[in-house]
């Protein structure tokens, strides 16, 4: 007899089955015992009525993980509205050590810590394996998406012997006796690309050295990114955001829908254009709701990203908002400038539900712009990037997105540390 999962289960009523997993809870009446068995997609509950058969089971511990064999019978009482009937049931290995939490609870009743600490065993629990059933469908429908739109997807290296960007701290190791670093983003990497593949983009890892101990940051985590050639402006790439966030709702929606419905997440609209609002603007709006002196700041703190969010809500019933032409002192060297006002850029952050998401632009694509951008620089460690320019590049443009950032947004988690499987930040190495 195969395996049957609790998702199949329904679909065998009258039949018997084999269901395998964990014993998640068990319930002892005075002539029945009811077990809660749980597998990777869900809970079903075995009726036990033989006297002989509760008895045996009673002393089991939650997570022993056991076969059973039964009838399929159809109940709207029963979890997923099915149980087993007439079982056998094998113990296939027990647990050495009692939880520290109980998993059969709706949430976890632990610390965020301690919860980190016991990763293999939480990691168990619906609640976190649903926001890893959310992110899995989140990067399928980024795929499609860029997919769809002529994109392909590649691989680039994550040691690399220089800086992606300015101003972030680098994880240093030794390469076979040479210095190299874990890399800041895939960013010069998939601008060469564009000179050969033209639309590109790649989901890894990205490593920052930077000394946050925020409920956002972590020094590990996962980077959407995208690159396309041939671009007008910045436009072009927040038309290609659009679509990008868009599939990866439509994909949460199809995928992962009982995750959705556990952890009651509200999948935003996204509308055909996503509201926009310039970065000088953005900061005018605030100063004259707030009355803090924030215009000519070279960049939004979070208070005003979350009063942003709250305004896009109102004025444009939108999750999603849209904050272009960052100053140019606050963007890396490969930044494009605005033309009309060269003290801003063609760039942008898509904020989604007042926190950063997504970070793009338009990128220089001429050599001599990025000697003047490098002035003072050495160039050596650049020269293989720097090649494209010199050997002629388009007009192209690009973005990055955090995927522990939007599904932690997506989920309502206070941290994201709470919908990453096992994350790394500044005090966390294992497990």
């Amino acid at each position: 007899m195969q395996r049957c999962t609790t998702t199949e289960v329904t679909g065998h009523a009258g039949q018997r089955v084999r269901l395998a997993g964990w014993l998640h809870h068990q319930r002892h009446l005075a002539r029945v015992a009811f077990l809660l068995v749980r597998d990777g997609w869900g809970i079903t509950q075995v009726v036990v009525d033989d006297a002989g058969l509760r008895a045996r089971t009673a002393d089991l511990s939650p997570e022993t993980v056991v076969e059973v064999e039964g009838l399929v019978v159809l109940s709207d009482q029963a979890p997923g509205g099915v149980e087993l009937h007439d079982p056998e049931v094998r113990v296939v290995s027990t647990p050495e050590v009692a939880p520290p939490f109980e998993l059969r609870r709706p949430q976890l009743d632990a610390r965020l810590p301690t919860l980190l600490d016991n990763a293999a065993l939480a990691l168990r629990h619906p609640t976190r394996r649903a926001t890893a059933r959310v992110a899995a469908a989140s990067v399928a429908g980024f795929r499609r998406a860029l997919d769809e739109l002529g994109f392909t997807e590649v691989h680039t290296p994550k040691i690399v012997a220089t800086a992606t960007e300015t101003g972030a701290d680098l994880f240093e190791l030794d390469y076979f006796g040479t210095p190299a670093f874990l890399a800041q983003s895939p960013q010069l990497y998939k601008q060469v690309m564009v000179g050969a593949l033209e639309r590109v983009y790649e989901v890894g890892p990205v490593f920052r050295a930077e000394p946050h101990a925020t409920a956002r940051h972590l020094a590990q985590y996962t980077s959407l990114d995208a690159e396309l050639g041939f671009v007008r402006d910045h436009a072009d790439v927040m038309a290609v955001v659009r679509e990008a966030v868009a599939g990866m709702v439509a994909e949460v929606a199809a995928r992962a829908a009982p995750a959705v419905d556990l952890l009651a997440i509200e999948l935003p609209d996204v509308p055909p254009e996503i509201p926009a609002v310039h970065f000088a603007d953005a900061q005018r709006l605030i100063e004259a709701s707030t009355g803090e002196a924030v215009v000519g700041e070279p960049d939004l703190a979070p208070a005003h990203e979350r009063w942003l969010g709250d305004w896009a809500r109102r004025e444009h019933g939108s999750d999603l908002l849209f904050v272009v032409g960052y100053p140019m002192a606050k963007r890396p060297f490969y930044t494009h400038p605005d033309p009309d006002r060269p003290g801003f850029s063609n760039s942008f952050d898509l904020l989604f539900r007042g926190v950063e998401l997504v970070t793009g632009g338009q990128r220089l694509h001429r050599y001599d712009d990025y000697l003047a951008a490098l002035g003072g620089t050495d160039l050596a460690p650049l020269d293989g990037y720097l090649a494209a320019f010199r050997h002629g590049m388009p007009p192209h443009g690009g973005f990055a997105l955090g995927l522990e950032r939007w599904v932690a947004r997506l989920c309502g988690a206070a941290n994201v540390r709470e919908v990453t499987l096992f994350p790394r930040d500044m005090t966390r190495l294992a497990p």
